[in-house]
């Protein structure tokens, strides 16, 4: 089962050259939307229904594991002497724990900035200049400065001017993706990494560092946009969300994972650009590079072909079908310049995502009580967004409460 129904051509082709390589195993493929496909998979490892493999995210990992429903699938690499050497550097690991592996990688994203060219050669603003934006939480850098320039208020006056507007906006030169949680991956996380910003000292410490004065001032700067017009604010935003505004022409940048090409080459209607992020005060462009995996239900009872199936999507032979559709990175070094390839033939160009994969990287931050983190997080940045909070006290109190779950 899988949630992405952009990528079910790709492995619906993958499953039947499957079958022909292995007669008598059928692979049946269900998909479901992402809120709808979690409480299907819940519901299935209750009811002792669920697939005998489904694709599986980081956020998930902690409570499957926590409460032992994922075959470990560390004895069949050694059994079968598979080469993890093919895989893009962390995308395995990650998905490990104390010697256990719960996933075999398929895919990585990473985030890079949407931007209205249209709106763009309006303001004056150069693709050189698009391309070669820093930031910094003191006065925003040459990013803030192009910000300016690309808000519009209904007068026509950009945020520059000294007759602006704020009160009044048409075009907002930014807009963030909401609050984002205890990760951030989108809304975030890029500039408070680019900022010298950790999460965590490693993956599955309870330890975080929420509190860290480089977030801290991450968040209020964010914070400080809708009340200079450059973004609109938290409540303006919730029902239509930064991706309609986007394509409303209403937010002139955005910034938005590779999960998203698809969507923007079929629902935007104006030239636009997928750019490099920023350079932060570190002097780095800063990326999540998140991986997806094929996991197995420990309920299965057909573990051994379940086992032959994903290792089968994790081979070249499939990820180089997945590739040929060019929706996905696959995970498989080389293969994602095929999918920028393919992508590029339907008049997109992606390749600023691989460009901010050889950057500065870093994981999906993973540890147990995942849930209560994430809604301690979620709630905590939401409060400082509508104003009801300091980022300072917002994000101590939170940090506080998030490591006393660990204790």
């Amino acid at each position: 089962m899988l949630w992405d129904s952009i990528q079910l051509p790709a492995y619906r082709q993958c499953a039947s050259d499957f079958a022909a390589r292995n007669p008598g195993i059928t692979v049946k493929i269900g998909q479901s939307g992402w809120d709808d496909y979690w409480t299907a998979i819940s519901m299935g490892l209750i009811s002792g229904t669920a697939p005998d493999v489904f694709m599986n995210h980081l956020s998930m990992l902690p409570q499957y594991v926590s409460n032992d429903l994922l075959v470990d699938l560390a004895p069949y690499l050694r059994r079968d002497h598979l080469d993890t050497s093919i895989y893009s550097p962390g995308l395995l690991d990650v998905w490990a724990r104390d010697g256990r592996q719960f996933g075999m990688p398929k895919d990585w994203d990473t985030v890079a900035l949407l931007v209205n060219i249209d709106l763009a050669h309006k303001s004056g603003v150069t693709m050189e200049q698009l391309r070669n934006m820093d930031w910094n939480p003191k006065d925003g850098g040459s990013f803030e400065q192009v910000m300016r320039r690309l808000t519009i208020d209904a007068a026509g006056n950009d945020a520059l001017s000294p007759r602006f507007d704020p009160r009044h906006v048409a075009v907002h030169g930014f807009q963030t993706t909401g609050a984002g949680g205890m990760i951030g991956q989108t809304e975030w996380s890029h500039f408070a990494v680019s900022n010298g910003f950790s999460y965590q000292d490693k993956p599955w410490s309870g330890k975080f560092h929420y509190d860290d004065p480089r977030l801290v001032e991450t968040i209020s700067w964010i914070a400080s946009l809708s009340a200079r017009g450059l973004s609109a604010s938290y409540q303006d935003t919730k029902g239509l969300g930064a991706d309609g505004m986007f394509v409303a022409g209403k937010a002139a940048m955005i910034t938005e994972g590779s999960w998203m090409i698809d969507y923007f080459a079929r629902a935007a209607k104006f030239q636009y650009a997928w750019l490099p992020l920023p350079r932060g005060p570190s002097g780095q462009r800063a990326t999540m590079r998140n991986s997806l995996a094929d996991s197995i239900w420990v309920g299965s009872k057909v573990k051994e072909e379940a086992w032959k199936w994903v290792r089968y999507m994790a081979s070249p032979d499939c990820q180089r079908v997945v590739a040929g559709y060019g929706v996905v990175f696959p995970s498989i070094e080389g293969l994602p310049a095929k999918s920028v390839e393919a992508q590029r033939k339907r008049g997109i160009d992606s390749s600023a995502f691989v460009q901010m994969s050889r950057e500065h990287t870093f994981l999906t931050p993973i540890a147990d009580n995942s849930a209560q983190i994430d809604a301690l997080m979620k709630n905590a940045i939401e409060s400082v967004l509508m104003g009801q909070q300091t980022a300072p006290e917002a994000l101590k109190d939170a940090n506080d409460r998030i490591n006393r779950l660990s204790r």
